[in-house]
């Protein structure tokens, strides 16, 4: 079974950039499909982005699209979260999570294992 460690969160302007790391170990991480999830206080669950296993495929919430990546370093055994021009709508706790399905789901039921979090914090 793998486990996730995220990290790299913390406090950053409107406009900035930030990178979230998902450090995998127990398994190789490219294994597994890979998902961002988010959650503001008060608010479900909610999908940010996925990456397949192989090939590089990548899905994306509408809301991010365009200024998140999904990224992966087998090397590091981690995969990363880029985000760019964040906005505060943006501030949340992160969370990554690993499917053994070979898959992009934006659904959590589809992710079994989970790391414990980051919070991210976006100021105007």
């Amino acid at each position: 079974q793998v486990q996730l460690v995220e990290s790299g969160g913390g406090l950053v302007q409107t406009g900035g950039s930030l990178r979230l790391s998902c450090a995998a170990s127990g398994r190789t991480v490219s294994d597994y499909a890979v998902g961002w999830f988010r959650q503001a206080p008060g608010k479900e669950r909610a999908f940010v982005g996925s990456l397949i296993q192989t090939g590089g495929k990548t899905a994306y919430a509408d809301s991010v699209k365009g200024r998140f990546t999904i990224s992966r370093d087998s090397a590091k055994n981690t995969v990363y979260l880029q985000m760019n021009s964040p906005k505060p709508i943006d501030t949340a706790t992160y969370y990554c999570a690993a499917s053994e399905y070979y898959t992009t789901s934006p659904n959590t039921s589809d992710y079994a294992v989970w790391g414990q979090g980051t919070q991210v914090t976006v100021s105007s």
